[in-house]
This record gives C-alpha cells, sequence and structure tokens, in this order.
C-alpha cells in the first residue's frame, strides 16, 4: 500500500518494507534521488527532513534547480478496445480524447 506526505512542502510516497521492517520514503518531483528510512511515522518525518535538507543544500552547491519542471506530454499505451471506448465517452461528450483524460486526472486525489 502506497501512501503519500507532506514534508517541507514536498510530497513523498511512503512504502513499507517487510524484508528491513521499516517505512522507505521517497520525494516526488525532485530532480534527483531523495529518500528516507524509519520505523515509525515520527521517525519519517524526522528522517525525511533531514534528507530534504541535505539534498536542497547539494543542488544548491552544485546550482541545480531542484524541482523537476514537466513538459506537459506523455504518451499512454491503450488495449485497442479501451482506446475505442475513451474515443466514443470524448465524443458523447463533445470534447478531445486529451481533455478527457486531464479531466479524469484532474479528479484523482492521492
Amino acid at each position: 500500500m502506497n501512501n503519500v506526505m507532506e514534508i517541507g512542502g514536498h510530497r513523498a510516497v511512503i512504502q513499507f518494507d517487510p524484508e528491513i521492517g521499516m517505512f522507505r520514503g521517497e520525494f516526488l518531483g525532485l530532480n534527483g534521488g531523495a529518500d528516507f528510512y524509519a520505523d515509525s511515522v515520527g521517525g519519517l518525518q524526522q528522517e525525511g527532513e533531514a534528507s530534504l535538507r541535505v539534498f536542497l543544500e547539494m543542488c544548491a552547491e552544485k546550482g541545480i534547480d531542484p524541482v523537476k519542471h514537466y513538459s506537459g506530454r506523455f504518451v499512454v499505451r491503450l488495449p485497442e478496445n479501451v482506446h475505442a471506448r475513451a474515443a466514443e465517452i470524448a465524443a458523447a461528450r463533445g470534447v478531445s480524447l486529451n481533455r478527457l483524460v486531464q479531466d479524469a486526472l484532474s479528479q484523482v486525489d492521492c
């Protein structure tokens, strides 16, 4: 099960690793890896803050923008029948296939 928590204004995905008996957090939307481990929620918060601080300091030292920027475009591969159904739904709603996907994704909350 994946969960998301916010640390220092940045979102991180949290997963439990049963092999080591700890939670692992990984920040999203950064220009590099910034992960952290802990055995409790409080520990995740503390370790996440430390990991983020180190990552941001390293980016500042190297002159790197820490935040990943997206183009706004991506390719989605679908089975033919799903693609056809999506095109039908978009046409029935009077919108483009792009708008249909954009509207659907804007309703997703993680």
